[in-house]
């Protein structure tokens, strides 16, 4: 499958970068990596939200919707109530929340 062989390529890209001999050559790569792997991310989750949101229009589970995505349904059920990040703006335990 095409899209299997990018992700590949990607992966085949970031051994290439921890394989490269001067240690700080090596880390000013990571940096950069990391840092747009970062906005990146934002923009993906926002973009699996919007996905997920239109899967459960249309009718699919939480269940369904994480398999086609190959997330957990945790992650789908995250999504479709609007929580990102390491919990800081989910409702405490026992909290009402708006989903």
């Amino acid at each position: 499958m095409a899209d299997d062989e990018e992700v590949q390529r990607v992966f085949d890209a970031l051994d290439d970068v921890e394989r490269i001999a001067d240690p700080e050559a090596r880390s000013r790569a990571q940096v950069q990596i990391t840092a747009a792997t970062r906005e990146r991310a934002a923009r993906w989750t926002q973009e699996r939200s919007v996905l997920a949101h239109q899967m459960q229009a249309e009718g699919e589970s939480v269940r369904g919707i994480a398999k086609r995505l190959g997330v957990k349904p945790s992650t789908v059920q995250d999504l479709l109530r609007g929580y990102r990040g390491s919990g800081q703006n989910r409702p405490r335990s026992g909290e009402a929340s708006d989903g």
